[in-house]
């Protein structure tokens, strides 16, 4: 128990003042090189900072945590006190759990946080903010399917919850039967209501006899049932930054309606499955360490876990986007890589295990 808590306390404080350090370096840089682009409003410029700054803590967070365990397990090393573990009969089994424990609550807690809009969109709104001074900018020309009906929304904002300029198609078989023509939609109470709105019906026979387009005023009309701005805006825009409420929601509705969703599940992914990268990475680089400063050269060692690290995770970030781009299944760009990851750690600490209790028989 000494040991856990001595090396997690440890463990704690460099993985902060690391994320810290990494997070004002790319915020920084990021800042003089867009600093003109954005509005001098002291308000916009304060409220950018902070969403660059969750953008960059949703980054950079995984890194931290195994840069934080390579400066621990040296300054432990440096210190003599993995040493002093070892000779009070802890084994390095007994050394590794808290690095574990700690970095699996840690992506726990970051996972949960993809579930406020503010930091899982920030990227988003930090770029929305850059180029139009406000964290949410209307969407325009959708166009999209929705059951047997195909939808256009001229311009939808986000933050009113309203559609303008809106023509809903009715299809039957491969014949266009009617066309809902509308100015305005408001969605509230789980569906969008469109107070006026001209319905137009074709006739089924075309010919010359035949008496033509009817037009019609409707009013109170309800369209799209459960289908949020929110939503829309994500994946009819091909963004990927759902919040996870948003991705679950989408995932459902349109799995109902038998629309293709690969780029949903790509995003559930990379917020439930991604980030258990690092547990793993932290066991296979802590077995790879000698427990004594008389069998390390720390520069190299230091040098090699930091490359090893920064190449893994590029590795699962380009990964990462070709399945958002489509280019591979998600399945093979963001679980594959994790649980191979996840293989090759659980094998280590089994092969560890089993050598300490025969060593100590």
């Amino acid at each position: 128990m000494l040991a856990f808590k001595y090396i997690a306390l440890h463990y704690l404080k460099y993985f902060l003042i690391i994320l810290g350090a990494l997070v004002l370096f790319l915020v920084g840089f990021d800042f003089m090189d867009k600093a003109e682009q954005i509005s001098r409003s002291a308000n916009i410029m304060l409220i950018y900072l902070v969403y660059k700054t969750f953008f960059a803590i949703d980054m950079l967070l995984p890194l931290s945590l195994i840069f934080a365990m390579i400066t621990t397990k040296i300054f432990l090393i440096r210190s003599n006190a993995l040493v002093s573990f070892y000779s009070l009969g802890y084994s390095r089994t007994d050394i590794l759990k808290p690095f574990v424990v700690v970095s699996t609550i840690v992506i726990m807690i970051f996972i949960s946080l993809h579930n406020l809009p503010k930091f899982s969109r920030a990227d988003e709104f930090s770029k929305n903010i850059r180029l139009h001074s406000q964290y949410l900018h209307p969407s325009r020309d959708l166009f999209f399917t929705y059951e047997d009906k195909y939808v256009y929304f001229s311009k939808l904002l986000p933050l009113t919850n309203e559609a303008e300029d809106i023509r809903v198609f009715s299809i039957e078989g491969k014949s266009l039967k009617e066309v809902i023509v509308a100015k305005k939609a408001i969605y509230k109470d789980d569906a969008w209501h469109i107070q006026k709105a001209d319905l137009l019906i074709k006739p089924d026979d075309m010919s010359f006899s035949s008496p033509g387009m009817v037009v019609k005023e409707e009013k109170d009309l309800k369209i799209l049932h459960g289908f949020k701005p929110k939503m829309l805006d994500q994946i009819y825009e091909g963004k990927v930054n759902f919040t996870i409420v948003d991705a679950l929601d989408a995932y459902t509705l349109l799995k109902k309606q038998g629309v293709e969703t690969s780029s949903i599940k790509g995003a559930l992914y990379k917020i439930f499955i991604y980030p258990f990268f690092v547990p793993s990475l932290v066991v296979i680089i802590f077995f790879f360490v000698p427990m004594s400063v008389r069998f390390l050269n720390v520069s190299l060692f230091s040098f090699a876990a930091i490359l090893s690290t920064l190449l893994v995770w590029g590795v699962l970030f380009m990964l990462i986007e070709m399945s958002t781009n489509k280019t591979i299944s998600s399945e093979i760009g963001i679980i594959g890589p994790v649980v191979i990851l996840f293989s090759i750690a659980l094998r280590q600490w089994y092969v560890h295990r089993l050598s300490t209790s025969s060593s100590s028989k």
